[in-house]
């Protein structure tokens, strides 16, 4: 059998370079890395399968996309490939309307929502003028399970014939309907943030929800806007979610409130600012990377031990 510490799927044409960092880091580390593409697909499966290949860690970027990976990803559980972020924590965590209540329960400040059920369920809905009101105008409707680039998300409604509209899109989806949150300005800066969770330390940016580009957070502007909150609420949803690597936006509001925007993004875009204007500081990267491969050795030691004590 051939034994790899970390395969990796990709099929979106900009993971090329997160990809290669990440091949080239592992090099350097001693850990062996396998690549999984379109055109070996199948044999690697088939490998699989038949206890040829075997990987202590996966890092699935594909089988959300292609469908033909969907059978790689079907069989990790019973072959013991632990996959970074694993299926069904990804299921539960996706759900908005589930994040919703969760992160409520734990105290973590959410836009005012209302849930509707699927159109396929229930065609007629009521909804109070008094919710209408608390809602505000413009408000964002989003469906709580079709994720991917704001797929589904309007973020400027203004009336209830929208609604109406919009959930016959995806008819077997649960919609959220939120309050639009408009954040304050520190030194000239939106203070909406992109917070990026990796295997266990938290990365945070300032992010221009309007324009999408990133900007470092200093240690200085933590302190100077007593910002460590962030870092709190991330870790928190992070003990909700038990996933390894994601990111989630989070703004401070007009009433000084720190409140969860868009909830778990568990397939993160990791285009290097460098390279593209709207991509992510190298730095951050980078530090992924390096917490990537310390949590695939630590998973390999524990295979290698359960195997040596089996």
């Amino acid at each position: 059998m051939e034994i790899y510490d970390l395969a990796i799927s990709w099929v979106w044409e900009y993971d090329y370079n997160f990809v290669n960092k990440i091949e080239e880091y592992f090099h350097q580390k001693k850990l062996k890395t396998f690549i999984i593409r379109e055109y070996n697909i199948e044999e690697v499966t088939q490998k699989v399968k038949n206890n040829q290949l075997f990987f202590h860690c996966y890092l699935d970027r594909a089988s959300d996309a292609d469908e033909s990976f969907a059978e790689l990803a079907s069989l990790t559980y019973d072959k013991k490939i632990y996959v970074i972020n694993p299926y069904d924590r990804v299921k539960f965590s996706n759900d908005k309307a589930t994040m919703h209540l969760e992160l409520i329960n734990a105290g973590i400040n959410t836009p005012y929502t209302i849930i509707l059920p699927p159109f396929n369920h229930i065609n007629d809905i009521f909804i109070s003028i008094d919710s209408l009101a608390r809602l505000g105008r413009p408000f964002v409707i989003k469906p709580a399970n079709t994720t991917g680039g704001g797929l589904g998300v309007v973020t400027g409604a203004e009336e209830l014939q929208h609604v109406l509209e919009e959930r016959k899109t995806f008819k077997d989806d649960k919609y959220l309907l939120q309050e639009k949150i408009i954040p304050q300005y520190i030194d000239d800066k939106r203070a909406w943030f992109r917070s990026i969770y990796a295997f266990g330390t938290v990365h945070i940016s300032w992010w221009d929800d309007l324009t999408h580009i990133y900007t470092i957070l200093t240690d200085e502007e933590i302190k100077k806007y007593k910002l460590k909150e962030l870092f709190k609420i991330t870790k928190k949803i992070a003990e909700i979610t038990k996933i390894d690597f994601f990111s989630t936006e989070i703004a401070l509001c007009r009433t000084n409130k720190f409140v969860v925007i868009d909830y778990v993004n568990d397939q993160c875009d990791m285009r290097f600012q460098s390279k593209h204007f709207d991509g992510v500081p190298d730095h951050i990267i980078d530090g992924i990377i390096f917490d990537m491969a310390k949590f695939v050795n630590k998973i390999k030691k524990l295979n290698i031990s359960k195997y040596q004590n089996d």
